[in-house]
Order: structure tokens, then sequence, then C-alpha cells
């Protein structure tokens, strides 16, 4: 097939042998299979900023540390240079994650390397050797998606653990090969310590693969992991063997609105008493 143009500068350089095909055109980038040294790889081109349809939405980029303190400043005003490093910094997001997240033994693409906007690493297989399916692609039974799901849960444990939350997780960014689900897509992953909506990002992506496998196992359903892990979490209590169980029950206080309603009207009385006070200061000035 024609070569892409933003692939072209690594098969001059001898990185690439070949492009054999597109798997596929997402909302950030186009995936291909590349031929390197007579091995299969999978070349992810991020598309530029106007071409995406996925935003850098501020909730995304809260918390991300940028090493540079000029490219901090060019960022934040948005001048040329600024969203040029705005962009790289997106893209060696996904880079730097999926790095940790395979060190850390969280079943993810192993990455090679990044240049110029351009993601080698490994292409995820079957057990046939062809591409590994999506999970929307697929129908599980019953015992199979109970045990996809709780390596899921045991994957989605070890990246809080090391800090991240996915963002954006769903059965359209993980796939399917002969050892089970594999994470992928990672560009929005945020900093689950800095990041003031991690709570809420982590709590979406695990109630989305916990709909998805429910549709085969209908009592996962019922299960409140995302509660569970994040008040684990929080609480400095979670490690990746931490057992889980599935439940959660909320702290109910009970309120004693007579004290409330008492506290209310003592400050009020108090608020009222420093007016006057002040008021009769001033006069005694007039």
């Amino acid at each position: 097939m024609k070569i892409p143009n933003r692939i072209q500068p690594l098969v001059d350089d001898g990185l690439i042998d070949d492009v054999l095909q597109r798997l596929k055109s997402g909302k950030e980038a186009d995936v291909y299979t590349v031929l390197c040294g007579g091995k299969i790889q999978c070349a992810k081109v991020y598309k530029e900023a106007t071409q995406r349809s996925f935003k850098q939405a501020v909730q995304y980029q809260e918390g991300r540390k940028v090493r540079n303190t000029r490219n901090a400043r060019a960022m934040q005003k948005g001048s040329k240079f600024g969203r040029k490093q705005q962009e790289e910094t997106w893209q060696t997001a996904e880079v730097e994650a999926l790095f940790r997240l395979a060190n850390a033994g969280v079943r993810v693409p192993q990455p090679y390397m990044c240049i110029d906007g351009v993601l080698l690493m490994e292409l995820v297989t079957d057990a046939e050797g062809a591409v590994a399916p999506r999970l929307s692609d697929v129908t599980l039974d019953e015992e199979s998606a109970i045990a996809d799901f709780n390596t899921m849960i045991r994957n989605i444990v070890r990246m809080l653990c090391v800090g991240i939350v996915h963002g954006d997780l769903s059965e359209f960014n993980v796939l399917l090969d002969a050892q089970g689900p594999v994470i992928i897509d990672l560009p929005q992953a945020v900093d689950a310590a800095a990041n003031n909506h991690a709570e809420s990002m982590f709590e979406r992506d695990v109630n989305n693969i916990t709909e998805y496998y429910g549709q085969f196992a209908p009592h996962l359903l019922k299960t409140r992991y995302a509660k569970e892990i994040w008040a684990l979490y929080e609480d400095g209590k979670l490690t990746p063997e931490t057992p889980l169980t599935g439940l959660f029950v909320e702290e109910v206080h009970d309120v004693d609105m007579d004290s409330l309603i008492d506290e209310i009207i003592t400050a009020e009385d108090e608020y009222y008493d420093r007016q006057r006070a002040a008021n009769e200061r001033d006069q005694q000035y007039e």
C-alpha cells in the first residue's frame, strides 16, 4: 500500500521496512500494521489537532507535568510554539503511560519507540495470529465473561496503583487476545493524584467495563468495584493483591438539625453584633 506521509521518514531511516495495511482510523490516530526487521508491528500515527475529533479537554490535561518551564508558559499562552509543545505532550503521555503500565504488569501492548508522532508498539493478535478483535466485536459465554471481567478489574487496580486512570475505558479500547483482555488507547490517561476529575473518570471507566461484561453475566451489574477500589486507594490501602469484594456501603451520618440551626442563628447574631459595633465606631468619629 501507499506509505503514509507521517511514516515515510521512518521508512527512509530504516526503522520500518514496509507498511502492510491500515487497521483502523480512530478519533485521535490512524493505526497500521508495519514490517520492522522481519517482524510485524503496530504503528499508531497521531492526527494533527485540527483533524482529531477527540478534544484535549481541560479535565484530561489537568495535573500533567511539563518538565521545561519555558514550554509550560508557551502552552499556557497558546502560542504556535506552545500548541506544538501541547501536541508533543499529548502524544508522549500515551508512550509514558504504556511503559509504566507494562512495567507494572498491566496487560497493554508493549511500546517500542515514538518518533515524530508515530508510535511503534507490539501488534496484539489472537490465538491464530490474526489481529485481535475489540471487546465490542465479540460475544462471550458467562464463564468467560466472569474470568475476563476479573482480569480487567485486576489490571485497573494495577493501573491505579501506579497512579494512572485510563479516562476513556470501554469495550471499544480493549482487545481480546489468546490470554484475555488487553487495554489500549491511552493518550488521555490522567494522573490519579494530581487530577481533580480522576475519581469520576475512574468510576466511569469501571462502570463501562462492568456494563459490558454484565451483558453476559448479569450478576456483575450489582457489583460496586469502582467505589470500593477508589476508597481503598484514598485510604492508602490499595495494592495489586488487595482482596476485593465488589461491595461498598456508603457512610451515612445522622444530622442533628436542631444543633445545626442553633449554629446558624449564633453565626448570624455574631455577624449583626459586629455590624452594629462597626456602625457605632463610625458614628463616634463623625
